[in-house]
C-alpha cells in the first residue's frame, strides 16, 4: 500500500472524472491522499473532497507561494483561523518560488515565515514548495528550526548538497515525484545515495505526471510507477518500497 503525500485532486482539472481516478489509485495500491491548499479560492473544494471520503483523505491548510499577493497578510489570518474549524495534517502548501514569481520575493519570504512559526506552534509537519529558492529556503528554515519544526522538502529536484542540507536540519523528508523517472533529469543518482527512509512519495497531480504518461494530465494512480523507479534504483522489492515510504508518510503527518 501507498500514500500520496502530495495531490491537488480537488483541481478543475478532475471535473469530468474525479470519481474514476479515485477508483484508479485505490485498484493501484493508493491507501491514502493528502491534499495541500493552494489559496482560498481551493479551499471548499478540498474541504469537500475530503469530506467524501475522509478515512482515504487528509487535507493541509496554507497559502501557496504562487498565490502569495499584496493582501497575503489578510488571507494569512483566514487560513489561521480555518486550524480552530478542522483538523489537518499538515501546514501546506507553502514556500518561495523564484521561477515564475521574483517581484514579490519579500513577501514570500514573510508569508513561508509566518506559516513555519504557525507550523511550529500547532505542532504540525510543513509541506515545503522550493523552486529556483533552495538558498532563499534554506536560510528561513535554518533561522526558524528547531524540535518543532517538521515536515517535507516537496517536489526534490536538487542535487548531493542540497540533500544533504535538508538531512542535515532532522525531521524533514524529500518528496518523490513524477521527476525522478525523467531520463535526463539525473535525480536518480542523487536518490542512489540517500536511504530510502528519507523520502516519502507524492504525484503532485495533476502536474508533473512520470513516465510513461509524462506529458499527460497526472493523477494518483500514477504514483505506483514513481515507486517502482525507486525500488529498481534501491534494488529493493515494491513491497519493501511501499512499507518504508508508507511508514516515513504515517510518521511524518501523523496519519
Amino acid at each position: 500500500m501507498f500514500v500520496d503525500t502530495h495531490s491537488h485532486l480537488f483541481s478543475e482539472k478532475f471535473n469530468d472524472d474525479r470519481p474514476g481516478a479515485i477508483l484508479r489509485a485505490k485498484e493501484n495500491g493508493i491507501d491514502k491522499i493528502l491534499l495541500p491548499n493552494i489559496d482560498l479560492e481551493t479551499i471548499n473544494a478540498m474541504h469537500y473532497l475530503e469530506d467524501s471520503d475522509p478515512s482515504f483523505f487528509r487535507s493541509m491548510m496554507g497559502i501557496h507561494p504562487c498565490y502569495v499577493n499584496s493582501n497575503y497578510e489578510t488571507e494569512l489570518e483566514i487560513t489561521k483561523q480555518w486550524f480552530l474549524k478542522r483538523d489537518y495534517c499538515a501546514v501546506g502548501e507553502i514556500g518561495i518560488d523564484l521561477y515564475w514569481e521574483k517581484t514579490l520575493q519579500a513577501q514570500q519570504e514573510n508569508a513561508f515565515r509566518i506559516q513555519l512559526k504557525l507550523a511550529k506552534d500547532l505542532k504540525l509537519p510543513v509541506v515545503i514548495h522550493a523552486r529556483d529558492s533552495f538558498p532563499e529556503i534554506f536560510k528561513i528554515v535554518e533561522e526558524e528550526n528547531d524540535e518543532n519544526l517538521t515536515g517535507v522538502f516537496h517536489c526534490f529536484i536538487g542535487g548531493k548538497e542540497e540533500a544533504e542540507k535538508i538531512m542535515s536540519f532532522g525531521g524533514f523528508k524529500m518528496g518523490l515525484g513524477g521527476v525522478l523517472t525523467f531520463k535526463k533529469s539525473g535525480l536518480d543518482k542523487i536518490v542512489a545515495d540517500i536511504p530510502v527512509e528519507e523520502f516519502v512519495l507524492e504525484t503532485d497531480s495533476p502536474y508533473m505526471a512520470p513516465t510513461p504518461n509524462r506529458g499527460k494530465r497526472n493523477e494518483s494512480s500514477f504514483l505506483l510507477h514513481i515507486a517502482e523507479k525507486l525500488a529498481e534504483i534501491k534494488k529493493l522489492s515494491l513491497k519493501t518500497v511501499g512499507e518504508i515510504t508508507t511508514q516515513n508518510a504515517n510518521q511524518l503527518f501523523n496519519l
